[in-house]
């Protein structure tokens, strides 16, 4: 019993969070009368959740630098989308250049928001902010205060588009049934070599009577979600980029060296340039990556809207914030995953949709999440006042 508690104290953050979401998921599907779970809500809840979960997973980057964030994410992606739009409609430049042309710009002002923090030693909140009112302000001229569209559909395809079926079985998406069935066996496959590997280095696992429920629960959601795309479309196209994203950045925070680096530079900036970290570098590179993760938010969301507008962006940032302090990130940096970012925009997004379903004012919906936000970021204070 005293594994057990042990074990549930380490992830309870996780649990919690997790737990949450299905709460969230159960309650606004009695609410809506089923209506939150239907194929078509489901890949509508992607698109449009998809650009918040990209600029969340940059932002985890911010904050685990110590609790540091970027108040121009929202800005810099609404001035992306109108510069493609200007190329492509005024300038008749094709879809793949203006996109490429997109992320470096965000790579530009990457650079350009990590040199002012990294290297010339501005505070990230007031680089930031003063970031996102020059590209606020920029997006208007760009646009002169109009909208642009509608857009190539080469450009809506990637926030919009569904990637083509191989085969279609009693009104079903095949491709969608084939890879839940893949993704089913890799899950147990990476669960069972964790867990191996833990029991070689004598680290403690969970007892069986855990770890069996947690696999078949988590093998059931996967094959319900796939089966619930298959019955409608397929698999949405933005949903292979935040998945692709997630892996890679899953990757890189936790078996590279950068991604150590950032974990212990957040969690005792001394201590980790003493140990010879170049924090300068870090912090550059984590400013760099969000600004072309904000840039590609851009592309995706001024593709699902399927025009360029100047109050695109706006609150953007708000959202990757709370995302990932709701998913377990802390608030002094240094503690927090890739995964945990995912669930919490997931539960913002459920949150809205299911709200939005229901009729629940705009207005409402804010109070209810400054609430949830209030509370996840009180949960982390209590949880380490408890632990000193």
């Amino acid at each position: 019993m005293n594994k057990v508690g042990n074990l549930l104290r380490g992830n309870l953050r996780q649990y919690i969070m997790v737990i949450a979401l299905v709460v969230v998921i159960v309650f606004f599907q009695i609410l809506t009368g089923g209506v939150l779970l239907l194929p078509l809500n489901v890949a509508n809840l992607i698109s449009q959740n998809a650009y918040i979960l990209i600029m969340a997973i940059g932002m985890l980057l911010c904050i685990l630098t110590g609790g540091n964030v970027d108040l121009s994410v929202g800005s810099v992606a609404g001035f992306v989308g109108a510069i493609s739009a200007t190329m492509m409609l005024k300038m008749q430049v094709p879809v793949l250049p203006t996109i490429i042309v997109s992320l470096l710009i965000g790579l530009v002002i990457g650079f350009w928001q990590g040199f002012w923090i990294a290297y010339v030693g501005v505070p990230a909140f007031i680089a930031t902010l003063g970031s996102m009112l020059i590209f606020r302000g920029l997006t208007y001229v760009v646009l002169k205060g109009t909208s642009l569209a509608p857009l190539p559909a080469g450009y809506t395809f990637l926030a919009s588009g569904f990637i083509p079926d191989i085969a279609s079985v009693g009104g079903l998406n095949l491709l969608a049934l084939l890879l839940g069935i893949v993704a089913s066996i890799l899950y147990v496959f990476r669960e069972l070599s964790i867990r191996k590997n833990k029991r070689k280095y004598g680290f403690e696992i969970s007892p069986l009577m855990f770890f069996i429920p947690k696999v078949v629960g988590i093998l059931i959601v996967i094959n319900a979600f796939s089966f619930t795309l298959a019955s409608y479309k397929g698999i949405p196209m933005v949903l292979v980029i935040v998945i692709a994203l997630v892996l890679v950045y899953s990757f890189i925070t936790m078996k590279t060296i950068p991604g150590r680096h950032i974990y212990a530079f957040g969690g005792n900036a001394k201590a980790a340039q003493l140990s010879g970290v170049n924090t300068k570098k870090v912090m550059f590179w984590v400013y760099t990556n969000m600004g072309v993760l904000a840039a590609l938010a851009g592309v995706i969301f001024t593709g699902r809207l399927n025009s360029a507008t100047p109050k695109a962006g706006v609150n953007f940032e708000m959202d990757a914030i709370a995302a990932c302090f709701i998913g377990g990130a802390s608030t002094s940096g240094g503690v927090g995953t890739v995964v945990g970012a995912m669930v919490g925009g997931l539960l913002m997004g459920v949150l809205n949709n299911g709200m939005s379903i229901m009729g629940i004012s705009i207005d409402w919906q804010q109070t209810i999440k400054g609430f949830v936000l209030l509370a996840a970021v009180g949960f982390d204070v209590y949880s380490k006042s408890k632990s000193k």
